[in-house]
């Protein structure tokens, strides 16, 4: 009763005869770029150059704002006199 029935001789699946009635369009490749070894080295040196300006900028950041607070705490104290 569960058991699937096959049929006794099976028929081949119907070969594919769909033909397009669109040409498929062409698709235009992008030109070839040529990069060469100069071309990475200036990449490199640029982020490298670029990440160290961020910590710097970072760094000069982090200690104007301690410097900040230290100030602050040294003039309130000074005011409670």
């Amino acid at each position: 009763m569960f058991l699937p029935k096959y049929p006794d001789n099976p028929t081949p699946p119907p070969a594919h005869t769909h033909i397009p009635t669109d040409p498929i369009p062409v698709r235009r490749s992008v030109p070839p770029v040529s990069i060469d070894r100069n071309t990475v080295v200036a990449l490199v040196v640029g982020g490298v150059v670029l990440t160290a300006l961020l910590a710097a900028v970072a760094v000069t950041a982090i200690s104007v704002a301690a410097a900040a607070v230290v100030l602050r705490s040294l003039l309130r104290e000074h005011h409670r006199r």
